[in-house]
């Protein structure tokens, strides 16, 4: 539910007013979401392993200070 919060308001200043024809339609808004999520998919190893070391390389900086 929290996700779902986060996205609208996220994407919130992108759904056009009424009347407004120049911003991004709901089609298109699914189209990105859609895509988005595929490449975190496909991607999650790799993400999961540069998070991983990231934050191993801040705790090791961090002792040394």
């Amino acid at each position: 539910m929290m996700m779902i919060m986060y996205l609208k308001r996220l994407l919130l200043p992108f759904v056009p007013e009424e009347g407004d024809n120049r911003g991004i339609g709901t089609v298109e808004m699914i189209l990105i979401l859609v895509v988005l999520i595929g490449l975190v998919l496909i991607f999650k190893q790799q993400l999961t392993t540069i998070v991983n070391n990231l934050f191993k390389t801040i705790t090791t900086r961090s002792n040394a200070i």
